[in-house]
């Protein structure tokens, strides 16, 4: 009998024991081609160079408190997240989880206003369908309804416009383009409801993640963002805790939209899984503020900058760049693409195959020709988990992608590190996955 407290109390869980590469392995001795860890393992389970960078640093020191000091790894990870950040970002604050790093851009974002003599910007707009994390700030900002709907009385109250979702909300005579431009317009009209001078700060997802299923935004939308937000001087805060580190393509997934934050948050494919580690990074004049006024950013955890952690995201990035993993991402991504398209493309419940890289969705619905999605009496999403992984696959099946209780969809994220053999795999577990389901 176990004395875990599971996420759920009546699944029956598989015990892992070992990784090699893209797989997973339990007790058993059963292997599991890892597509679907929330976009963790971007190294796979078992790169030597990691391993060896986290017991390298154990040997020399496991922890040491950032408020009495700092470490050598957390200086040069620091160092080389900023050599190649886009924009003016110039800081980097280590957390240990996404949830930590959007809860704290939050804060920061608010802080910074107090600093420069702007106490009544307090508002932060978001969009619908979004996730931003789970503790109570985050999840504020987050704009899923079932995610939020139990907690809803101890939320703090945040606008949501609408998400930049083309397949689901862009009327058929409406342009990408034009729809973009509509879509990101809301935000200022938003802006203007709750009083210019009231907004602090505006938090999107590049390409959103586990709400709607690998959705980037279309050609121009984050220009036309980041244009609004500099009219009416409101920070924007990228969450790229899912999408980022190479995952679309690129080492920052804002860098395929031509556009920079003035926060940032990363985390997942940061430690690759080998350590918990996250990060929030903002501008120079951002910090030059803090350090200018009062000097202390009045947030913290035990953790952040944790020595360890740094030294296993060290070798990652190192890894990532050297390596020049975000290319491959791109390369294979369009292997994968191609893989799924040739096999569900004209499947009669996938509506939409999207994503970026190695971020890629599959939404399912009733009807391909309207469509429409699901009952959420039938739980497709959860049914497909279960399918997926007595086949040996571990993939992200999700419900709710309409508006957090209608639609379903697959959320494939594999290591970085994938073969073109385990595309053909993949393909056909998923693929028999939703015959025992759809």
């Amino acid at each position: 009998m176990s004395h875990v407290f599971p996420r759920h109390t009546k699944a029956d869980l598989p015990t892992a024991v070992g990784g090699d590469g893209c797989y997973l392995i339990d007790s058993r001795g059963r292997r599991y081609l890892d597509c679907g860890d929330a976009a963790v393992s971007c190294l796979g389970h078992s790169d030597p160079a990691v391993i060896a960078a986290v017991q390298e640093q154990v040997g020399k020191i496991a922890f040491a408190h950032s408020g009495f000091m700092t470490s050598e790894p957390a200086e040069a990870l620091a160092d080389l997240l900023i050599k190649h950040a886009p924009g003016d970002l110039d800081r980097v604050y280590f957390v240990s989880g996404g949830s930590e790093a959007t809860e704290a851009a939050i804060k920061l974002a608010r802080q910074y206003f107090l600093e420069i003599g702007q106490p009544d910007r307090c508002h932060v707009i978001a969009r619908r369908q979004s996730y931003h994390g789970n503790t109570l700030g985050a999840l504020s900002a987050g704009g899923n309804a079932w995610r939020r709907a139990q907690f809803a009385p101890m939320l703090i109250e945040m606008s949501h416009i609408p998400a930049c979702y083309e397949y689901g909300e862009k009327p058929e005579d409406e342009s990408s383009f034009d729809y973009g431009q509509r879509v990101a317009n809301a935000l200022e009209a938003e802006i203007l409801r709750l009083g210019p001078d009231s907004v602090m700060a505006f938090m999107a997802e590049p390409v959103v993640g586990a709400t709607l299923g690998a959705v980037p935004a279309v050609e121009g939308y984050f220009r036309r963002i980041r244009e609004i937000c500099d009219q009416y001087g409101v920070l924007l805060i990228l969450d790229e805790v899912m999408c980022g580190m190479g995952r679309t393509g690129h080492l920052f997934a804002c860098d395929h939209e031509g556009v920079a934050p003035d926060i940032l948050c990363i985390a997942k494919g940061l430690g690759a899984g080998y350590q918990p580690i996250g990060a929030m990074m903002c501008t120079g004049k951002i910090y030059d503020a803090v350090r200018d006024g009062s000097g202390f950013f009045q947030h913290g955890h035990t953790y952040i900058g944790h020595p360890v952690a740094t030294a296993a995201a060290l070798a990652v990035v190192t890894q990532m760049i050297e390596r020049d993993l975000p290319h491959r991402v791109m390369q294979m991504g369009s292997t994968v693409q191609d893989a799924l398209l040739a096999e569900f493309g004209q499947h009669p419940n996938v509506g939409d195959i999207r994503g970026r890289g190695l971020f890629r969705g599959i939404e399912l619905v009733a009807n391909r020709a309207t469509k429409a999605p699901f009952d959420p009496s039938q739980g497709v999403a959860a049914k497909i988990k279960k399918a997926a992984l007595a086949e040996g696959l571990i993939c992200y099946p999700m419900s709710g992608t309409r508006d957090g209780r209608f639609g379903d969809h697959v959320l494939l994220a594999p290591p970085f590190i994938l073969k073109e053999t385990q595309v053909g795999e993949m393909v056909t577990k998923l693929s028999n996955s939703l015959a025992a389901v759809v």
